[in-house]
């Protein structure tokens, strides 16, 4: 039996309009993300579109951080040992909760399309839900831009030009 991915995408808010085709750029993403790190299994994954005042809200509630941020990831794992879904056996590796208002204002700055902005945040989330970590700024950091850019190619929306994240932002 071939292993599956299971993506769950759930629509959560009504500010902006998902483009024909987002939802299995989505599910592409995440296939791409699990096969570039050799996962190993079946696997499910959550994937939640809402709006800037419920991101907020979770990321002050879950990380006390009381601002409006682009996307959250709940991994449900630790040290690649995860839950399995009773139903199918599936290893549930997490959550991923993307604000397409945000993702919106952030394509528009970056002058990139909207799908490659969601394809960039649902691959950083993943590797997130995989594991990795970019707090510490360092060469984790690097690793994770390499691995995102990789999947964005693959997915044919390599980055217009490379950006840089300030300090402030």
């Amino acid at each position: 039996m071939k292993d599956k991915i299971k993506v769950v995408i759930t629509n959560n808010q009504k500010e902006v309009k998902i483009p024909t085709g987002l939802r299995m750029l989505v599910r592409r993403c995440c296939n791409a993300v699990l096969k570039l790190e050799n996962f190993e299994g079946s696997a499910e994954i959550s994937v939640t579109f809402v709006d800037n005042k419920t991101i907020r809200d979770y990321n002050k509630q879950y990380r006390d951080k009381d601002y409006v941020t682009d996307v959250l990831s709940f991994p449900m794992g630790e040290n690649g040992v995860y839950d399995l879904d009773p139903a199918n056996g599936a290893k549930m590796l997490g959550d991923v909760v993307i604000s397409m208002e945000k993702a919106v204002e952030q394509a528009e700055r970056f002058g990139h399309s909207l799908q490659r902005e969601v394809g960039y945040l649902t691959a950083h989330s993943v590797l997130h839900l995989l594991g990795y970590d970019h707090e510490d700024e360092g060469l984790q950091r690097v690793r994770m831009r390499e691995k995102e850019e990789r999947v964005m190619e693959q997915l044919g929306l390599p980055s217009s030009s490379s950006y840089v994240m300030t300090d402030s932002e």
